[in-house]
C-alpha cells in the first residue's frame, strides 16, 4: 500500500467515524483519535460486508455500503464510549 492509500484510509475513516458519531444521540466523550480508529475499522469491515452481500460495486454512489459503514461506526463509537465509561 502506498502512502496515498494510507492517507486516503485515514481521511475516509475520519469521515465515517464522524458520521457514525453524529448518528448517535447525545454527547460522546470519545476522543477524535478513537473516532478515526473506529471509522477506519468500520470502513474496512463495512466494505468487506458489502462485498459479501454483492453491493460493493454498484453504478454511482454505493449508498448501501456507506450505510453499512456508518452503522458499524456508530456501533463502534458506542462500544468505545461504554468501555471508556467503565474506567
Amino acid at each position: 500500500m502506498e502512502i496515498s492509500g494510507v492517507i486516503t484510509a485515514i481521511v475516509i475513516g475520519a469521515v465515517i467515524g464522524v458520521l457514525g458519531r453524529l448518528a448517535l444521540p447525545g454527547r460522546q466523550r470519545t476522543g477524535f483519535l478513537w473516532t478515526i480508529g473506529v471509522g477506519i475499522v468500520a470502513a474496512l469491515v463495512g466494505t468487506a460486508i458489502a462485498a459479501a452481500l454483492g453491493v460493493a460495486d454498484t453504478r454511482g454512489i454505493d449508498w448501501i455500503e456507506l450505510a453499512i459503514q456508518i452503522a458499524l461506526a456508530a456501533g463502534g463509537v458506542a462500544v468505545v464510549e461504554r468501555l471508556k465509561g467503565r474506567r
